[in-house]
Order: C-alpha cells, then structure tokens, then sequence
C-alpha cells in the first residue's frame, strides 16, 4: 500500500508526466508545423490588409502564448478526467484542433486561399467551443485558459475575412 501511495504522490508518477510530456510535444510539433506552412513573404506582403491588423511581429508572440495556454489546459483537464475514456475523448478534441489549426495554415499561406481558409475557419472556431464545453466538464480552470485561444481566433476571423473582402476573389 506504501508504494501505491508513493508513486500517486510522487513526482515521477507516469500518469502525472504523461500529461505533460504529450501536451508539450504536441504543441511543440502544431507550432512547429504552423510556422513551417506560414509564409509572410511577397505574395502575403502585397495583401491589402484593413488598417487594424496587428503587426507581423506580434502574432509569433501572440500565438506562443496561446500554445502555452492550451498546452496548460490540455493537462489540467487531463488530470481531472475521471476516467481513460474522458481522458481519451479529451485527446480527441484537442487532436482535432491541431489539425484544424495547421490545416488552415496551409490554405491561407501555402495555398494562397484566405477565402478556403475563411470557410474552414469556422470549423476551427467550432473546435474551440467544443474544447471549452468538454474541459469544462473535468476543470473550469481549463476551461477559463481556453478563452484567450477564443478570442484571438475571433480576431484572426475578423482580419481573414477582412483580407477575403479586400483582395478577393482568389484562385
């Protein structure tokens, strides 16, 4: 019973660092893959860009930020999953998001498509909520880190249909 006891306390208990190590790998490698596809070479510079939008600096900063909130998230709400199940379906909406995340990437800045990438956006924003229902469900306070991701996703919507309506169409 004392090694049981031990190891739920200890620091190296694999189901405390799992969490962690999977979530910073996984945000990590979403980063990783958005700042490959992400290109603010000519073809973006030429963009008629309403007068608002942020300067090209602060979004690495911006969205690094927003990694490391949705990496926070990811392991509390984890830890606070009852059961493997709940844990598993966790995995699923934030596996999701990546996805979601890089895909839209590609299509604004790899394909060139703001307007595809606008379309998709919903999705993405939709992702979010669904993350935000499903931690709140273990952890509020995973749930309350989640809301910085929501509100710049808004902004970056505002700004890619803005970029849609001022250049488009495209293709």
């Amino acid at each position: 019973m004392q090694t049981q006891e031990f190891q739920e306390r200890s620091f190296f208990n694999p189901m405390k660092v799992l969490p962690v190590v999977a979530a910073t790998v996984a945000a990590f490698f979403v980063a990783l893959m958005g700042a490959t596809v992400t290109d603010l070479g000519p073809w973006y510079q030429s963009l008629e860009k309403p007068f608002w939008t942020a300067p090209d600096g602060l979004f690495p900063i911006v969205w690094t930020i927003i990694f490391a909130l949705v990496t926070v998230a990811f392991i509390k709400a984890w830890r606070a999953a009852p059961t493997s199940r709940d844990a598993r379906h966790l995995v699923s909406l934030f596996a999701l998001n990546a996805f979601l995340n890089i895909s839209w990437s590609l299509m604004f800045f790899r394909m060139q498509r703001p307007d595809w990438a606008f379309l998709e956006l919903g999705l993405l924003w939709f992702s979010i909520i669904v993350m935000i229902v499903g931690c709140l469900r273990f952890s509020r306070a995973a749930a309350a880190l989640l809301l910085p991701y929501l509100v710049w996703l808004s902004y970056t919507g505002m700004l890619n249909w803005a970029i849609v309506h001022l250049n488009g169409p495209f293709g």
